[in-house]
C-alpha cells in the first residue's frame, strides 16, 4: 500500500488533526472543506452561495495538489445546515463538475465548524498510470 499526505497552501490548513487529504495508491480521500479562504482562514464574506462557492474553489486545490482534477472525484458528501439551499448546491456544483457526475449524498445537520453552513467532503479516484 502506497499512502501519503496531501497538503497544499492553496485550501485552508486543517483545523484539527487531520490532513487535508489522504491518497493510497490512486484513491485520494479528501476531508470535508468548509468556506475558509486559505490565505485568512475566515469565512468568506457573503451569503450561502458565496460559502458554497468557496467550498468549491478548496476542493479543486486540494484535487490539484493531488495530481488530480475535481472530476476525478467519484463520491460527493455535501452537509447542510439548511437544505432549502439544495437547489443553490445544485447549481454551483454544475458549475464545477462535468458528465459523468460524481455519486452524491446531501444531508442536513444542525451545526458545522466555524458557524459555516456548507461542509463537503469526498473521494477521488486518480487515473492509473502505465
Amino acid at each position: 500500500m502506497m499512502k501519503s499526505i496531501i497538503s497544499t497552501d492553496k485550501a485552508p490548513s486543517a483545523i484539527g488533526p487531520y490532513s487535508q487529504a489522504v491518497k493510497v495508491n490512486n484513491t485520494v480521500y479528501l476531508s470535508g472543506q468548509i468556506p475558509l479562504v486559505a490565505e485568512t482562514m475566515t469565512v468568506v464574506e457573503g451569503g450561502f452561495a458565496e460559502q458554497a462557492e468557496q467550498v468549491f474553489k478548496n476542493l479543486v486545490a486540494v484535487c490539484e495538489a493531488a495530481g488530480g482534477s475535481i472530476n476525478d472525484m467519484v463520491k460527493v458528501n455535501i452537509f447542510l445546515t439548511d437544505l432549502s439551499n439544495f437547489a443553490t448546491v445544485n447549481d454551483i456544483m454544475s458549475r464545477y463538475f462535468s458528465q459523468p457526475y460524481p455519486a452524491r449524498a446531501a444531508i442536513q445537520v444542525s451545526k458545522l465548524p466555524k458557524d459555516v453552513e456548507i461542509e463537503i467532503d469526498g473521494v477521488m479516484e486518480l487515473p492509473s498510470v502505465n
